[in-house]
């Protein structure tokens, strides 16, 4: 049987990235997917690949920092297919960044909003219906940034995604006795359109590689499988962890 066989996912930041690979993982591991993100066309794409390859998936388009967003995707997993059993908060920013003194107050809280603001309205939807599975798991990406490493110039980043490993920490103490698993999840370097921005230049990229243990950066498909062991009963035992799934990134010093 495949690993989320009859469960039903809500993944935001679907449109690319880790989200898309995630959505496409999920899919083909039986999960029937709520793939949010705000672009509807490249939403409906992947919605399409994912039915050509024999899989379930719907999406509905939006802005994680709305909260009748956060609603409607539970709404919409609940009242198409009867039940909540994996929410994956992934969507996210890289946001204000530059020197601290140089950071504007709308550009600290539009990245505090993107990155944690919707993460706890996503939360607070999905909790009541994770709580209704047996197999209740709430997954939000984080990062090294701000958890195992301080980067210069990215004091509103790091502050969103350190806010989401506190977080899940309240969380996982909060619903473990009801048995809903919190978790969130740590990628290092990844190519994908948000990590390109930052590996701008040939030059630049081999530098962020460098600064892995493995010495490279990864594919969006290895960061959705980290993600799919934290949905599945693989991960039975496992809550309010940060998990590393950073190339090393963290302890490397050559």
């Amino acid at each position: 049987m495949s690993r989320l066989e009859n469960r039903v996912a809500i993944i935001t930041g679907a449109s690319s990235g880790i989200g898309r690979a995630s959505a496409k993982l999920f899919a083909a591991q039986g999960a029937k997917v709520i793939a949010g993100a705000r672009r509807q066309a490249e939403l409906d794409i992947l919605i399409e690949e994912i039915r050509v390859d024999g899989g379930q998936a719907l999406a509905i388009a939006g802005d994680v920092t709305d909260e009748t967003y956060a609603k409607a995707l539970v709404e919409v997993a609940t009242g198409t297919y009867g039940q909540l059993d994996i929410a994956f908060n992934n969507a996210g920013t890289l946001g204000a960044m530059g020197d601290t003194p140089d950071i504007t107050l709308e550009g600290w809280h539009d990245t505090l909003n993107t990155n944690l603001t919707s993460a706890f309205l996503g939360a607070k939807h999905q909790i009541p219906a994770l709580l209704e599975s047996k197999y209740g798991s709430l997954i939000f990406t984080s990062s090294f940034v701000g958890h195992t490493i301080g980067m210069p110039g990215m004091a509103a980043y790091a502050a969103s995604k350190a806010g989401i490993n506190g977080m899940v920490l309240a969380l996982a103490t909060e619903y473990g006795p009801k048995g809903l698993r919190v978790n969130s999840l740590l990628p290092g370097g990844t190519d994908t359109p948000m990590g390109r921005t930052v590996a701008s230049n040939p030059e630049i990229e081999e530098f962020v590689k460098s600064l892995h243990g493995l010495k490279r950066i990864a594919e969006p498909e290895e960061i959705a499988k980290a993600a799919l062991f934290l949905a599945s009963d693989d991960a039975s035992f496992v809550t309010g962890t940060a998990m590393l799934v950073e190339g090393g990134v963290s302890i490397n010093k050559t």
